[in-house]
């Protein structure tokens, strides 16, 4: 089972390497480089992104294994992302 610590870290990941992704130029990532990128299990992966997409800050489409098939931060995750770069908080990976 995973530990509420774990879970967090996981999404905070998450959050990082889409806003990265977002700054490439690149709005969407697959959930094949999320998990690989992350290396994540897809259960783990699937929860974290099902979170983050209940509090409005990315968006997923899912595959019918739900599993995510693509992920982008949403409008309100980029301001999530940027007032944590602008005020100089810890990224979400810390």
């Amino acid at each position: 089972m995973t530990t509420l610590r774990e879970r967090k870290t996981h999404r905070k990941a998450i959050l990082r390497q889409l806003y990265g992704a977002m700054e490439r130029n690149r709005p969407e990532v697959s959930g094949a480089a999320l998990r690989e990128e992350l290396r994540l299990p897809d259960d783990d992966l699937s929860a974290a992104c099902a979170y983050l997409a209940d509090e409005g800050l990315i968006t997923v489409e899912w595959t019918s294994h739900k599993t995510p098939a693509t992920a982008s931060l949403s409008h309100d995750g980029i301001r999530y992302m940027e007032e944590e770069e602008e005020w100089g908080a810890p990224r979400p990976s810390e």
